[in-house]
């Protein structure tokens, strides 16, 4: 048993069987193509491919780590790119040892982030730094919640860089800690200190880790002053506003603030199907519309679901040989789907329409005829029906009505609305999905 395949039994102990024999189980480490800092293994399609470079490539560089003691950068390639991958290693040969540390996902470009609204001015940033480094916005600090897309402009940053033939170094907060701790307890931080202060550019992922920790921040701070003084670029990420950090330094408060603080903002409804469609293209994955909307509509704030959601749906494709319509996709997805609605009530549907179409949860509830209020209340005893357990008799008393056959008659106006008007069909879905987003 080669190193490769020692380190995917380690992996397989510590998630589940069935994603081991759908994914991991299918890839070969080559030998060939693999050195000591940096290791291939072979992916038999894309979708495999992506899967586990987005879900295990983090894990499988700490199981080598602890197996060897070095943290390699783990690449995921396609079976029949290996050739040109072969010919790429030996070329990489020629390139400087400065941008061995890099770490980056090639994947994350900017062409393959898709922008929207919400995310819009940091994706501007993050372009303008790329083209101008060192010289507008340094530090770029990035925020906002899981999944969203920090990570993926920030190394888009640094491959636009690294390609240009610059050193780039990409590292999260731990990572640092244990190079720091590492060098520390061997005398060697004069290494340490080449490594992260001669660079053109840094990349520092989750920087609200550094929370507490005094020596490591210290450290950080000298680095951080060094690099900014050679004008170097320093690109930040965390999941808050440096403000809102706790127990971090003020002094590096005050400096990450000094640069360019840009937020990413959970993607609105259009966003996520573009989204999909983009990682349709890359994964080679076949979607109508009807099931690109479905899966936008069910995923919540974390894009990242959609990979796993692809792949899915792929595998059970492709083990029952059916093509993926809306029936197959909402079969397969339902125990995901039925999870998000478990904590759905009807009240939290009406304080939902209430903040969106500005009328009170009682103005909902009571008899009036008016107009807006008939359009608010039909469009919460749809979603009441479609994501609640509540059945029709159930909503007619909740609703004040004479029975469920008023319930169902508001069903049949709210569908052929549906059916006949796209603008208020993707309305609905968004309202579906801002629903199963705040349960």
């Amino acid at each position: 048993m080669n190193i490769g395949e020692t380190i995917l039994h380690l992996l397989k102990k510590e998630i589940t069987d069935i994603e081991y024999s759908r994914y991991i189980k299918q890839l070969n480490f080559s030998q060939k193509l693999s050195k000591e800092d940096n290791v291939y293994f072979i992916a038999p399609n894309p979708l495999i491919m992506s899967w586990v470079k987005n879900r295990y490539s983090d894990k499988i560089a700490h199981l080598f780590e602890i197996k060897t003691g070095i943290k390699p950068h783990v690449s995921i390639v396609l079976k029949e790119k290996t050739k040109t991958r072969s010919k790429a290693a030996s070329k990489e040969k020629t390139v400087s040892e400065k941008n061995k540390h890099s770490l980056l996902n090639i994947a994350h470009t900017f062409e393959n982030f898709v922008e929207g609204g919400s995310n819009e001015f940091a994706y501007v940033a993050a372009k303008n730094v790329s083209e101008k480094p060192g010289k507008i916005y340094n530090p770029l600090f990035i925020y906002g919640g899981v999944g969203l897309g920090k990570t993926h402009l920030m190394q888009a940053i640094g491959n636009v860089l690294q390609n240009r033939g610059q050193s780039v170094i990409y590292t999260s907060v731990e990572q640092f800690l244990n190079d720091f701790t590492r060098h520390l307890r061997n005398n060697s931080m004069e290494r340490f200190k080449d490594k992260y202060r001669k660079c053109d550019l840094l990349l520092i992922d989750d920087v609200q880790f550094l929370s507490n920790k005094n020596s490591l921040q210290e450290e950080f701070f000298h680095t951080f002053e060094e690099l900014k003084n050679d004008g170097k670029q320093i690109v930040i990420t965390a999941d808050k506003h440096p403000k809102k950090i706790a127990g971090l330094e003020d002094r590096l408060k005050s400096r990450f603030e000094h640069g360019l603080v840009a937020d990413i903002q959970p993607p609105e409804l259009e966003t996520k199907i573009n989204i999909i469609k983009k990682k349709c293209e890359i994964n080679r994955v076949k979607l109508d519309n009807n099931v690109i909307t479905y899966i936008a509509t069910i995923i919540e704030n974390n894009v990242r679901e959609i990979e796993g959601i692809l792949s899915k749906l792929h595998a059970y494709s492709e083990l029952i040989h059916m093509d993926i319509t809306i029936d197959f996709a909402k079969n397969v997805l339902k125990e995901q789907l039925q999870e998000k609605r478990d904590h759905i009530t009807i009240d939290l549907i009406l304080n939902l329409i209430s903040k969106e179409l500005n009328i009170k949860p009682s103005e909902i509830k009571s008899k009036s005829r008016s107009r807006n209020i008939v359009y608010a209340r039909r469009i919460a005893i749809y979603l009441a029906r479609e994501l609640t357990p509540n059945t029709m008799p159930q909503l007619a008393q909740f609703f004040g009505m004479k029975d469920h056959t008023a319930i169902s008659h508001t069903m049949r106006k709210i569908e052929e609305l549906i059916k006949n008007d796209e603008e208020f069909r993707l309305k609905i879905e968004e309202l579906k999905n801002k629903t199963t987003s705040s349960s």
